[in-house]
């Protein structure tokens, strides 16, 4: 393993632990409760365009499903996204928590992946909670 890895790993470690010390929780999807307002606001823009869920499927199925499995309902380290907290939240805090993360429940910012191709990726999540 690289001294790389090892270094990001610890780090990991590190803040999981360190947040469970301070009493801060590291329950799933948490965080999507704290978006600002600003996220909540952000308006979809592939929200009216159905052909837009394709590619966020395809999206998903790359980036996200080695932890939230194939249909995003528990992989073998992701949890379900079926939840409430998922199934409630707007497109716009989707988008929010793909962009910034949280490590402390292990979830990593996908801040590289183009605007478009995460706003897809909400757009998907957002069609798989209606079923669609």
């Amino acid at each position: 393993m690289s001294p790389r890895i090892l270094l990001t790993a610890f780090l990991l470690a590190l803040t999981v632990r360190s947040s469970r010390a301070e009493g801060h929780s590291t329950k799933p999807f948490d965080r999507l409760g704290s978006a600002p307002e600003s996220a909540r606001a952000l308006a979809n823009p592939y929200q009216a365009n159905p052909d837009s869920v394709r590619p966020g499927a395809k999206l998903f199925a790359r980036y996200c499903s080695e932890c939230h499995g194939q249909a995003g309902h528990r992989g073998r380290r992701g949890p379900s996204l079926e939840s409430a907290a998922v199934q409630n939240a707007p497109a716009g805090v989707l988008f929010w928590y793909l962009t910034n993360g949280d490590l402390r429940a292990g979830m990593p910012s996908w801040s590289r992946l183009p605007e478009a191709q995460r706003w897809q990726i909400a757009t998907f999540l957002k069609a798989q909670v209606k079923g669609e």
